[in-house]
């Protein structure tokens, strides 16, 4: 469930043979993967749900949004799943230093690392697990480096190459939980 970093990750070529489903929407806000979560998820009943969400929200696609939005929307999604007996994996916010749509966004880096801060906090007292895509990505200037990304913001194949065995493991460690 995310933006567009998740509707361009291919999932037949990194996760060949299994059954995941993507549901990602280019330049969605996590208030946008909130109202559909209902169809795009839950409709689907399945045992795990993948949420990347935060990117746009940094970004303001939607205009100015306080991390507080962000959290409540992601808590909302993660009740939701849990409600419906789906477990749940949160994944952090990829680096970026800029968003080359809203380059006027000030404070990128900082803003990823306060939003990632709060979900792995979140993730931990609330026993889900967490993703952490960022620490294994970022480069010195807590961007995403050239070989990663063409845009600082979207992976290319070489940064699903290392997102995607991460989030295998995080599902694979969702699917053994007694949540």
């Amino acid at each position: 469930m995310g933006d567009s970093i998740t509707q361009g990750w291919d999932l037949q070529k990194f996760f060949p043979g299994k059954p995941y489903v993507n549901r990602g929407i280019s330049g969605q806000t996590s208030t946008q993967m909130l109202l559909r979560f209902r169809q795009d998820v839950i409709d689907l009943k399945p045992k795990v749900v993948v949420i990347l969400a935060g990117t746009n929200d940094i970004a303001e696609n939607t205009g100015p949004m306080p991390p507080s939005q962000t959290e409540g929307d992601i808590v909302s999604m993660a009740q939701l799943a849990r409600a419906n007996g789906i477990r749940v994996v949160l994944c952090s916010v990829l680096p970026s230093v800029r968003f080359p749509w809203h380059p006027q966004v000030a404070n990128v880096a900082s803003k990823i690392v306060e939003v990632n801060r709060w979900l792995k906090s979140y993730a931990a007292s609330h026993h889900y697990v967490y993703v952490d895509y960022y620490s294994a990505m970022k480069d010195a200037a807590g961007g995403l480096p050239p070989n990663l990304s063409r845009d600082g913001v979207h992976p290319l194949p070489a940064g699903f190459a290392i997102m995607s065995p991460l989030a295998q493991a995080g599902i694979d460690k969702a699917l053994k939980s007694k949540d």
